[in-house]
């Protein structure tokens, strides 16, 4: 009675553990493809956002702006280990004033250091200028090793640099800058994983709790054999 009752455990174990497997498969594949959505609907957003010039309301992701007014040179601070075609350097961070007095902070592109910690030497126009970029809302871009703030350098661009030293920043996010005075090389790219990787890790999610379903399927007949097996050894006792 007693290998009876440890078989029976045995079965309830081995439902147990391929449920979980499929119930987990099928979660997950699910949340792939709501990412998909979500994905898709924010590459139409992006796609679809308007080109502003000197906005007074907040942008929508990825809207290409046009601003007009002076760099804060003296405030400069730089985005640590950019690499572009293979060479190491930074990417330079500047508070713009509009000509309705909003402040920006403006990613004007790459400029090579190679493994110099030293802070670049660049050229900052001293006039009233015109730049155009894409509009990125602030977000959290995930660990930190240390601090953020190095000297002049950033591990991940911020707005808290500039917190107590420059007025608030108009909106919480940058425009990574593409053209106009003042714009150095581009280096940005939206990092934007496609929807369709995501659709393809729902059915390889998917394809697992089927794996999973058929195994605890079949499996099971061994098992149930295995139980009559012993249940019909235990009566000849």
């Amino acid at each position: 009675m007693k290998k009876y009752s440890s078989c029976r455990w045995r079965l309830y174990g081995w439902y147990a553990f391929w449920l979980s497997l499929v119930l987990l498969g099928g979660f997950l594949g699910a949340w792939q493809w709501d990412r998909a959505n979500d994905k898709q609907a924010a590459a139409s957003a992006r796609d679809k956002a308007p080109a502003l010039v000197d906005p007074q309301t907040l942008p929508t992701e990825g809207a290409e702006l046009t601003l007009n007014g002076e760099y804060i040179s003296e405030h400069t601070f730089f985005l640590d280990n950019r690499i572009v075609d293979g060479r190491l350097g930074v990417a330079v961070l500047t508070p713009f004033k509009d000509r309705f007095g909003q402040y920006w902070l403006i990613q004007r592109g790459f400029v090579e250091t190679g493994t110099s910690r030293d802070s670049p030497s660049i050229t900052t126009p001293q006039k009233q200028v015109s730049i155009t970029g894409k509009w990125q809302q602030a977000r959290d871009d995930g660990l930190l090793f240390g601090p953020n703030l190095e000297k002049e350098r950033l591990q991940q661009i911020s707005l808290t640099p500039w917190q107590g030293v420059l007025p608030d920043f108009r909106y919480q996010g940058w425009v990574h800058a593409q053209t106009g005075d003042g714009v150095f090389s581009e280096w940005w790219q939206a990092n934007v994983m496609p929807a369709s990787r995501h659709i393809a890790y729902a059915f390889q999610w998917w394809g697992l709790a089927l794996v999973a379903l058929i195994t605890m399927w079949v499996g099971r007949r061994y098992l149930y054999s295995s139980q009559k097996h012993q249940g019909g050894h235990d009566d000849s006792h």
